[in-house]
């Protein structure tokens, strides 16, 4: 058994059972099968056995120490606590579709926006609850991550309105209350970009027979309303901050036909206004946008505003 496969069953605390080592194409992707104990343990647990993708030899031993580290901290600063332990990351667009298969990917060291984002709040939950195995935070992951901690492509929530209503669902974040309008205005999405354009998604495409169910994703997700922020309404974001605070998810709504949203950070107040820290393609890492929300969104020609969850305690 070598060193790498050793030091993860040793972080996860013997909660896990190692397979043969695995690898993509690239020799990079470690493979392990965790089963989880009972739900008094963790009581996010799910019944499912989870195949956990570790693309970094010493990803689980990073999150084992992130746990430690956070351990004790006041509960409103977890979230950008961790939020600011990844800047400096590099960017990597499609994180969860380089392999064949879906797996629960773990990876420190390159993120894409969402998955900056659930990493995060993964880390923060688990600071929150006292769990500090990097088994507790797989479970974790993957309930943030899937319906029911359902590790599955179909289960995955691609979409961001889908992945928020399912992370309210279970407690894990809530809605922020906004202010009335014209501070706030709501808007219905409508989605079908899976459905519409396959073959930009690797492991879709591969297994066209999973679209019957991610019609139905898209299906519920049309049913939602958004209470959004107007962008052009943060040209004086100051006066949204008692309703917003640091560490809060971010959630940029887009009218790019077919999608509802197109971007996630977390919002980190400056004083000039409201930032938005983020893995960004445009700077190939994890950052605090120097712009201001506002100015960002000018850029953004198809951004309509912004909708926002906030983890709860």
């Amino acid at each position: 058994m070598n060193k790498t496969i050793l030091s993860t069953m040793l972080a996860m605390a013997l909660l896990v059972s190692c397979n043969d080592q695995q690898a993509k194409a690239s020799g990079q992707t470690e493979m392990v099968k965790m089963e989880n104990p009972s739900a008094a343990e963790v009581t996010e647990a799910s019944p499912a056995i989870y195949d956990i993708r570790i693309k970094n030899p010493d990803d689980s031993l990073r999150i084992v120490r992130l746990l430690a580290e956070g351990a004790g901290k006041n509960a409103d600063e977890l979230m950008i606590y961790y939020g600011r332990q990844f800047l400096g990351l590099p960017y990597v667009a499609y994180t969860l579709d380089q392999d064949k298969e879906e797996g629960l990917v773990i990876n420190t060291k390159g993120l894409d926006c969402t998955t900056y984002v659930e990493n995060v709040l993964a880390l923060a939950h688990c600071a929150l609850k006292g769990y500090t195995s990097f088994a507790d935070f797989c479970r974790v992951l993957a309930k943030v991550r899937y319906v029911g901690g359902n590790q599955a492509y179909t289960s995955r929530q691609h979409y961001f309105t889908y992945w928020m209503s399912c992370n309210v669902a279970d407690g894990l974040v809530g809605h922020v209350q906004l202010p009335p309008p014209p501070l706030s205005a709501t808007r219905k999405p409508h989605v079908d970009y899976m459905t519409t354009h396959v073959s930009a998604y690797k492991m879709l495409d591969a297994h066209r027979q999973w679209l019957p169910e991610i019609k139905k994703m898209e299906e519920k997700v049309n049913t939602t309303t958004l209470t959004y922020i107007p962008k052009a309404q943060l040209r004086d974001s100051n006066r949204y901050r008692k309703f917003i605070k640091d560490g809060d998810i971010i959630a940029i709504v887009t009218n790019k036909k077919g999608l509802d949203i197109s971007h996630v950070g977390l919002a980190v107040w400056h004083e000039n206004g409201l930032h938005l820290m983020n893995a960004s393609m445009i700077h190939k890492k994890v950052v605090d946008e120097p712009m201001t929300l506002y100015q960002y969104l000018q850029k953004q020609t198809s951004s309509v505003g912004i909708c926002l969850v906030r983890m709860m305690k």
